[in-house]
């Protein structure tokens, strides 16, 4: 049954926000963890681009489409804050990275922390990225069922230990293995149905991982604040903004632990996802590896990853129809309109990329991969401004959105030129979104070492 989430002021011309609260106590939550697609379009068909739904803890509106989702991401008036937003889900696990700060304070750590992703120093980052690709494919045994997913998620976890923080002296590969569990804990925290630390539930094994994260990456802190490595670590210890701000202690360990997380977990997704598309197009994949040989080369150089044109393509045809963040959170701190909706403050609200990747109204034939899509003779992108938006928008887009290209745009290199592999065409990933999506199967590929691989 329909109800308003709250009546529009009197004498407002604005509508009042209609939805329902679904099962009870869960809500739409669980609906939402097997098939957010069809679970918007659904309410989009039912309510339109913005209606409330029941979750964990109470109401959020759903902002469905580019225009509604527009509205919070430009976020003119200054109503829509990630922080209070993200932390009724991620908050204790990854409380004041950059995506959980606000305003004057977001822009005063973001003006220090692009000092980090410069072009010089995506330059170099990529650099270092080859010698650790090699040596994590070599540890890769390819054969028939292979795993894809575990197994590039072990190789981007231990990426963003190299690049991230020059790496993990003295670290075992059990306790590399806790660290990778202690990542899995704190995003699947998110959904937890019961958000007190009871003994063997996902919300206290949230909070003991972000524990383990904090003091493995606080050994190492001393080390880098006194080094002058090339580690993206040792520049958070050093960077400074243009009028010589610079972070303290406690917020290279928060920044750190955000950005471990995002670096390896999104790029998984698409790497995985990529794998998929491509063994299963096979004219792609081979397009793909004929464009990465004519760089005659194995060590690319983050220069000569803008002549990998058709793996591009590949990788944002991929970003939509998976996004690596299927929603992003925001609360209200203000009474505001979205599309003619009053929404008042202090309410919860998720902007759905993911949906909006899989409208037919601004895609055609959506569910298709089609990388052609992004071609410069088509750019179905740019339909509209918010048709594709995998990093988000406004002044939160994500900062480290190219460090993201190159790093999966290398790893594809590599891969294409050691290996071939093919997909069962009616294949369809099954996709959990638990947390973030990934493949409950672990992505099955028959993966196989090509004859001739190309001198390093």
């Amino acid at each position: 049954m329909s109800k308003v989430l709250m009546p529009a002021p009197q004498g407002s011309d604005l509508h009042a926000v209609e939805g329902d609260s679904g099962p009870p106590l869960v809500g739409y939550v669980r609906e939402y963890m097997r098939d957010p697609v069809t679970l918007w379009r659904r309410r989009y068909e039912q309510y339109g681009p913005v209606s409330w739904f029941g979750a964990i803890g109470g109401r959020t509106v759903s902002l469905l489409g580019p225009d509604a989702c527009g509205v919070a991401l430009v976020n003119k008036d200054k109503a829509f804050a990630n922080g209070p937003g993200w932390r009724r889900l991620i908050g204790p696990f990854f409380d004041r990275g950059l995506m959980l700060l606000d305003f004057d304070e977001h822009l005063e750590h973001r003006r220090i922390m692009q000092q980090a992703f410069t072009n010089q120093r995506l330059a170099r980052y990529t650099e270092a990225l080859n010698p650790a690709v090699e040596a994590g494919l070599d540890e890769w045994k390819p054969q028939q069922d292979f795993r894809i997913y575990p197994a590039v998620k072990k190789l981007t976890l231990d990426l963003a230990t190299s690049i991230f923080m020059g790496g993990a002296e003295g670290t075992s590969s059990a306790r590399m293995d806790r660290i990778n569990r202690s990542f899995m804990d704190c995003v699947q925290a998110a959904t937890a149905i019961v958000r007190v630390p009871v003994p063997g539930g996902r919300w206290r094994r949230g909070l003991v991982g972000r524990k383990v994260l904090e003091q493995f990456l606080r050994s190492y802190l001393p080390a880098r604040r006194a080094g002058d490595g090339e580690d993206l670590f040792s520049a958070l210890c050093h960077v400074e903004s243009e009028d010589g701000q610079r972070f303290s202690d406690d917020d290279v360990i928060n920044h750190m632990v955000f950005l471990l997380m995002a670096a390896h977990d999104t790029s998984t997704i698409t790497i995985s996802t990529m794998m998929q598309y491509l063994g299963q197009h096979p004219e792609w994949q081979q397009r793909c590896r004929e464009e990465s040989a004519a760089l005659g080369t194995s060590s690319v150089s983050f220069d000569q990853l803008d002549r990998l044109v058709s793996l591009d393509l590949v990788m944002k045809e991929s970003m939509r129809l998976v996004s690596p963040v299927p929603s992003m959170m925001r609360m209200t701190v203000a009474d505001t309109e979205v599309l003619g909706h009053f929404i008042p403050a202090r309410t919860m609200v998720a902007i759905t990329p993911h949906f909006t990747h899989h409208m037919h109204e601004y895609w055609p034939d959506p569910e298709r991969f089609d990388p052609g899509r992004f071609a410069e003779d088509r750019r179905e992108d740019k339909v509209h401004r918010y048709a594709w938006q995998p990093f988000g928008g406004g002044v939160h887009k994500c900062l480290g959105m190219y460090f993201s290209g190159a790093e999966i745009k290398t790893i594809m290199h590599h891969m294409l030129q050691r290996y071939e592999w093919s997909v069962d065409p009616g294949y369809r990933a099954p996709l959990d979104f638990t947390s973030l999506p990934y493949p409950k199967d672990g992505q099955p590929i028959d993966l196989r070492p090509r004859t001739a691989v190309p001198a390093r």
